[in-house]
């Protein structure tokens, strides 16, 4: 996420929103990343969904990684920088969003609504999945996130990037057993990005 920022050409929805609220609020984008994932744990109380290790560490340490990054890497102008930096971030998170659903320790905050919000409407994963995260692009887009070519890639790529590293690694013998990622009679994880 915080290289798709230095990329600057467009972020994935929630960090749109994230970096809509923290234009408005002053507050750097990790942060904000943090208090927003904090605020979406509570969501989950209605819902009933359990959270686990993972989902603590993402709320705290999703944050703290971006605004690190942020700091770390230079800003360039040039697209011959931007346009790979843009792609090698989308590969990056789909391979961990992979390896933190493969890992079974709770899934993140967004995640845990999607699943919760599924589980408590019967909707299917796919149109729940497509009205959170368009309703967050668009309160994020008028608040003032970026919004653009890096937001259609990422819409594009993420699931099936997600999919494909979720396989890649996947723990032998886990799969039979119930995943702490979603609650009780929820989709198997896999199913919690995008459908086989």
């Amino acid at each position: 996420m915080g290289l798709m920022l230095c990329a600057d050409l467009g972020l994935e929805p929630w960090s749109v929103l994230n970096q809509g609220i923290s234009r408005h609020t002053g507050f750097s984008i990790g942060t904000v990343t943090i208090v927003s994932g904090a605020l979406i744990l509570l969501l989950w109380i209605p819902l009933r969904q359990r959270p686990g290790l993972g989902t603590v560490s993402n709320v705290v340490i999703l944050g703290l990684v971006m605004d690190g990054t942020l700091a770390l890497v230079p800003e360039s102008d040039a697209l011959g920088v931007r346009i790979p930096l843009l792609a090698f971030a989308v590969v990056l998170n789909g391979a961990a969003t992979g390896l933190y659903i493969s890992a079974r320790f709770g899934p993140g905050p967004r995640d845990g609504l999607m699943t919760g919000l599924h589980r408590r409407t019967g909707k299917p994963l796919r149109l729940v999945r497509t009205c959170i995260e368009v309703t967050v692009l668009t309160a994020g887009f008028l608040l003032g996130g970026s919004v653009g070519v890096g937001t259609v890639v990422y819409a594009l790529a993420i699931g099936p990037l997600a999919q494909f590293f979720i396989r890649c690694f996947a723990i032998r013998g886990l799969a039979e057993q119930p995943s702490p990622v979603v609650a009780r009679g929820g989709p198997k994880p896999e199913h919690a990005i995008l459908p086989e």
